[in-house]
């Protein structure tokens, strides 16, 4: 097996209300390549999140006394405190500087995935939520762009994350269709026979981590990636399959 990533730079800045389909196939174009079965597109979250329509102008945010007394502890803007608030089923941890939420979609994370870089703040600041359903969204770019080409993909909805214990940030999914998420090897033996037990391979972080590297995600404006190379997938997973039981949550 041989994996290629082909970055797709041609797409322009993105707005509410933009036809990602119509722009990813263009970028495709561009760079020459032709979706075929079996490719995976990695698109950049922030990018579906602009064309959804989850641009927020924080004047028109008015925080509450929860919001405010939480902005004091982390010393954040308290508009932002309200949409974290507003985004988050439960503030997990928090000091000043940080603040670490379990998201409405279940993602743990600092400040609930709202995001300041990388967008427009020409009618005052603004803040970028999360798509309201990822999943939802990698499902319907499948179902479009195989209306458009006949090409049976999968798609992953990709975002920076941190992890407990380690520094920096990777690619990971949030939002997956057409794909195996999860490689189940439970029940499997290992190369000397030994039982396997808990031995879950999570395809679909994989997967964006590696297209991310070719993505960037500070200045490199390349939003989205096709990785070729695997074989068509028929599996339909989604990546709300990753999120960690909170009954397992050993950090709590």
């Amino acid at each position: 097996m041989r994996l290629e990533i082909v970055p797709l730079p041609g797409l322009p800045m993105v707005r509410s209300g933009d036809d990602l389909c119509k722009l990813i196939l263009s970028a495709c174009t561009e760079a020459n390549l032709t979706l075929a079965n079996g490719d995976v597109l990695c698109v950049a979250q922030k990018i579906v999140s602009k064309a959804e329509g989850r641009l927020v102008q924080l004047a028109d945010v008015t925080p509450s006394p929860e919001a405010e007394k939480l902005a004091e502890e982390t010393a954040k803007d308290p508009r932002l405190a309200q949409l974290i608030l507003d985004e988050s089923r439960e503030i997990m941890r928090k000091r000043p500087g940080v603040t670490i939420v379990r998201h409405n979609l279940g993602l743990v994370g600092a400040n609930a995935g709202i995001d300041q870089s990388n967008i427009e703040h020409e009618g005052g600041e603004a803040a970028l939520l999360l798509p309201v359903d990822p999943d939802a969204s990698a499902a319907a770019l499948k179902a479009q762009i195989f209306a458009a080409t006949g090409a049976n993909i999968g798609v992953i909805i990709t975002d920076s994350h941190n992890r407990p214990w380690r520094l920096g940030t990777v690619g990971a999914a949030i939002g997956a269709a057409g794909i195996e998420v999860l490689e189940d090897h439970r029940g499997g033996t290992d190369i000397y026979g030994r039982d396997l037990k808990v031995t879950l391979i999570n395809r679909a972080d994989a997967m964006a981590a590696a297209a991310t590297l070719l993505m960037g995600e500070t200045t490199e404006k390349i939003p989205a990636a096709v990785l070729r190379g695997f074989p068509p997938d028929e599996h339909t997973g989604c990546a709300a399959d990753i999120n960690r039981p909170i009954e397992e949550d050993l950090f709590r």
